[in-house]
């Protein structure tokens, strides 16, 4: 099989492309800087895009994105975050739409925060958008495919939760503060946390491209969300750490500015995998206390 990747630098997209090494496919990485070997180049914010490395791929994967999570949300930073996906999935489309033989499969990335700050409700792909910026994002970044679905083109939104690896993401920020013994819950706790293994988010992917069942949204998400009392206190049980403080989120707001901190920290997001399960894939990591420790490497 040969699958395009966009976004493979990162967390992600860096463990789909050794997976995919390992079991023998070819991949073709988009890149912004001069390409190297199985590499192509292309440049969103110049709508530039070198077509002929999508010419008969079976399939494409789509991880592009600023980090959502990196910086305070200034209104620059969040034209940033939302640019970058629009901008990177409408010009991939639009080549993916002219090919003589184009992918069966696109798998575009999205994110639970399509759903909101929903409390306890339980959410499945049947659920409708939230409020927020995120929700606002995650909206205009699954439109951007439509030239790929008028090309009969199979597309896979991907909403991924919160990835769990020592190697980055959210509990990479984390681990160093739970390892000195001053992590702790977020605000109340009470929030829900929805949550996925790495291991767990590739073998989500490559399902999606195999199962031809699948199209529009698949939440990427395990099937046992927490509340963020359960994972701090999981987390500091893995690691033998005491976890028992607790950061108001009065400082989160201050820290990290007021809708960063109530929409991915302070947000409750019950998401659970409906799609995934119907369609028969298996999850190894199920449990948060199992990915926690996978991840942690105990």
């Amino acid at each position: 099989m040969r699958v395009v990747v966009t976004g493979a630098s990162g967390l992600i997209g860096q463990a789909l492309k050794a997976r995919l090494s390992a079991d023998g496919h070819e991949t073709v990485v988009l890149v912004r800087r001069a390409p190297g070997p199985g590499e192509a180049r292309w440049d969103p914010s110049a709508e530039s895009i070198e077509s002929d490395a999508l010419e008969g791929a079976d399939a494409v994967v789509h991880l592009a994105g600023a980090g959502i999570g990196d910086k305070r949300w200034t209104t620059a930073r969040k034209d940033v975050i939302l640019e970058s996906r629009v901008q990177s999935t409408s010009l991939l489309c639009g080549a993916l739409a002219t090919l003589e033989r184009p992918p069966a499969v696109l798998v575009s990335a999205s994110a639970i925060g399509y759903y909101g700050d929903r409390g306890d409700e339980e959410l499945t792909e049947a659920s409708g958008p939230g409020n927020g910026f995120q929700a606002d994002v995650c909206r205009a970044w699954e439109k951007s495919t439509v030239e790929a679905e008028k090309a009969r083109i199979r597309v896979v939104h991907l909403r991924s939760a919160v990835v769990l690896s020592r190697r980055g993401g959210a509990l990479g920020r984390q681990l160093p503060l739970f390892r000195a013994g001053v992590g702790g819950r977020l605000g109340s706790g009470r929030q829900w946390f929805s949550w996925i293994s790495l291991r767990d988010e590739v073998s989500v992917i490559l399902h999606a491209i195999s199962e031809t069942s699948l199209v529009g949204a698949l939440n990427a998400s395990a099937p046992n969300p927490v509340t963020n009392r359960e994972f701090t206190k999981e987390l500091g049980r893995v690691l033998h750490r005491p976890a028992v403080l607790a950061v108001p989120p009065v400082a989160l707001r201050l820290a990290l500015g007021k809708q960063l901190a109530d929409e991915l920290l302070l947000g409750s997001l019950r998401v659970l995998p409906a799609r995934l399960i119907e369609s028969g894939f298996r999850f190894e990591d199920a449990t948060v206390e199992g990915a926690l420790r996978e991840a942690t490497g105990r």
